[in-house]
């Protein structure tokens, strides 16, 4: 039924099959993200594990340049949950918040999977594509009333941050 799962390497990962997805998510990523019109991003996201099991703490942090120039630091997290064949994630708060539940399928060489979240008044429509060369993609796409961009991240291993 299901294929092994071939080792990852360090600096290129195979995803292996949806189940696999989660825990090649481990360790840390160079991000490049691009906020269509407003902003660019560039930074490292870590993936560590959290005493609970199953889980696993998302941090990003980087540097977000404005168009006019001006650049400061940010940063955001989250918590992944392990689901089968995906992934939930959810606010980094207290009681932790859904955000999203992803189920992992198979799109061609990719694997991918989407999810709509309405965060009233405005909608979060995001999607996840794990590529053949290592690298993982997430694309929100927000409408509404208050919010109307879309944010592309590039996540790849190796190099310097």
């Amino acid at each position: 039924m299901s294929e092994p799962a071939a080792a990852p390497s360090p600096s290129m990962p195979t995803w292996g099959s949806p189940d696999t997805v989660f825990d090649r998510l481990m360790g840390e990523w160079h991000l490049q993200r691009t906020i269509e019109g407003q902003a660019t991003m560039s930074g490292v996201a870590r993936f560590t594990a959290l005493e609970t099991g199953g889980m696993l703490k998302y941090r990003e942090e980087g540097r977000i340049r404005l168009p006019d120039g001006r650049e400061f630091d940010g940063h955001r997290e989250y918590v992944f949950e392990r689901a089968p064949s995906g992934f939930v994630v959810h606010f980094a708060e207290t009681p932790p918040r859904l955000f999203h539940a992803i189920a992992i399928v198979r799109d061609g060489d990719a694997l991918a999977g989407s999810a709509t979240h309405l965060c009233t008044p405005d909608t979060y429509d995001s999607s996840y594509r794990f590529l053949p060369d290592g690298s993982f993609t997430i694309r929100h796409v927000v409408r509404g009333p208050r919010k109307d961009y879309l944010s592309d991240t590039v996540f790849t291993r190796g190099g310097g941050a």
